[in-house]
């Protein structure tokens, strides 16, 4: 299903499926804006609603709680918690769009937007076509023409045109978030059988090709070779499916001197482990290792589409990582591409490897910063659990303007140390480094450590999404699978530093 955010008029509210409303929670009711209309669609609606009525009907003091009161008419309404306080979180108004398109399933939806509940019309338009976009997002494995829409619906005293205009343009800017996002969920979800590298890298050129200001090309094996790229041909080497490398810039302005910013994402579209074998159990959701790459070609398109003034190198490394006969084994050596070896200990810690290539890559782009993202490793999740990424960065300011990106985004970060003692965990008798550290202890630090090393000494932040980059169950305006994540939190990075 795909859906459309626009504005709305109040005059428009009987045609929708579904309106919802947000409740505003005291200590003995909740109450709706007195702007909003009596009656909805044959709907009865009250300004008031007694407290132990909404308990029974799961509406809470919890934002986007909600309870649906149905009629025999054709629309429904929805009533939706605005919590107890003005919303001053632009994250709750993506969970309020969000539960308001759930209440909906696959028809139309519209919101109805008291403005005096908005102090910032634009950033909120922005959540909630980013929420109503995210919340509707289901996976298909083929076209799908079905299509509905989310408005909203601004009343209250009249608007001014600035009012109107800064909320319009949030909301179109929201959808195309959202839509960026849901194309990179839709690239991780498929199965890895149908998204192979080549596949993958054919879909990444389909979604760039009408967008002017992106250069973008594939690489395959010979190219590869040719550009010495020892990890990411030697990770290949078990699959009988070549590796690609997808190679895009984005330069809106030449003549300009714009910020510029080079994202390496990791493209392992099945990792099994190699020789190195996971277990059955273990291989269940690796088609989701594929998530770096998916997220900063997301993140291309739709910078592109928004025009930020920004400059982008984006390197994204695809592969299988499987135990074919001709595989990598424990004890191989790689060099990558800018010289340095790599002794290959385990060959289940292969992102590192790719992303070694990636990064060599990224530097002679010459950016002010390097941003990479991975699925990397077990032990992030063991550490920040499924909702939380960890970021490392070898950049203060640079990590401080991601971690307050986050804080827009809604998607939680939590900077690790680049500790330097750890760096023996990665020393190697026979070559620069090992890409394993020491069993059990600081496993996230120590494939950072080795990250570090392909930087030459550039602004880097490394996102380790293992955890939060799938989703298990629904929750908010995140669906089951693939998530994403961090795809948000750079996108507004790249929003602030637009000169």
């Amino acid at each position: 299903m795909r859906r459309t955010v626009r504005i709305g008029t109040p005059n428009e509210l009987d045609s929708f499926a579904l309106v919802a409303v947000v409740a505003r929670a005291s200590d003995d009711q909740f109450t709706v804006s007195s702007f909003t209309p009596s009656v909805i669609g044959g709907v009865a609606l009250p300004q008031s609603y007694g407290i132990e009525w909404a308990k029974r009907q799961g509406l809470s003091s919890t934002v986007a709680s909600s309870t649906v009161l149905r009629s025999f008419a054709t629309t429904d309404v929805t009533l939706v918690s605005g919590g107890d306080a003005l919303l001053n979180s632009i994250d709750e108004w993506r969970r309020i769009a969000a539960s308001a398109v759930r209440s909906a399933g696959n028809r139309s939806a519209a919101l109805i937007l008291a403005t005096a509940d908005v102090t910032d019309a634009h950033s909120v338009g922005r959540a909630l076509g980013e929420g109503a976009l995210l919340a509707s997002y289901e996976f298909s494995d083929g076209p799908n023409d079905e299509l509905s829409e989310f408005v909203v619906i601004p009343v209250g005293t009249l608007p001014t045109v600035e009012f109107h205009d800064a909320l319009d343009a949030g909301c179109r800017e929201g959808a195309i978030v959202g839509d960026a996002v849901n194309w990179a969920k839709k690239l991780v979800d498929t199965p890895p059988g149908q998204m192979t590298p080549k596949e993958l890298a054919k879909r990444a050129l389909r979604q760039m090709e009408t967008h002017s200001t992106v250069s973008i090309a594939s690489w395959a094996e010979s190219k590869i070779e040719d550009e010495r790229l020892g990890g990411l041909l030697g990770v290949s080497r078990g699959s009988a499916q070549a590796p690609r490398l997808v190679y895009a810039t984005y330069d809106p302005d030449p003549s300009a001197e714009l910020v510029h910013v080079a994202l390496v994402g990791k493209g392992i579209t099945f990792d099994s482990g190699g020789l190195s074998l996971k277990s059955g159990e273990g291989m269940m959701t690796m088609k989701t290792d594929m998530s770096g790459a998916a997220v900063v070609l997301a993140v291309l398109s739709a910078v592109a589409q928004l025009e930020l003034r920004v400059k982008l190198t984006v390197i994204a490394p695809l592969t299988e990582n499987l135990p074919g006969h001709r595989a990598i084994m424990p004890g191989d050596v790689l060099t990558i591409r800018n010289g340095k070896t790599i002794e290959v200990l385990n060959t289940d810690a292969e992102g590192r490897l790719v992303l070694a290539d990636g990064l060599s890559l990224a530097v002679e782009a010459s950016p002010d910063a390097i941003i990479d993202v991975a699925t990397l490793t077990g032990a992030q999740v063991v550490a920040l659990g499924d909702e939380v990424a960890a970021i490392f960065s070898s950049d203060d300011d640079l990590a401080a303007a991601l971690m307050a990106a986050s804080d827009v985004s809604g998607e939680a970060l939590c900077r690790l140390p680049l500790f330097d003692n750890y760096e023996a965990h990665i020393e190697s008798d026979v070559a620069d480094m090992k890409n394993i550290g020491k069993p059990g202890k600081a496993g996230s630090i120590a494939a950072a450590l080795l990250l570090r090393r392909f930087t030459d000494g550039l602004p880097w932040a490394h996102f380790d999404i293992a955890g939060p980059g799938r989703c298990d169950a629904v929750r908010g305006y995140y669906t089951k699978g693939a998530t994403a994540f961090s795809a948000r939190t750079i996108i507004e990075y790249l929003r602030s530093m637009q000169l």
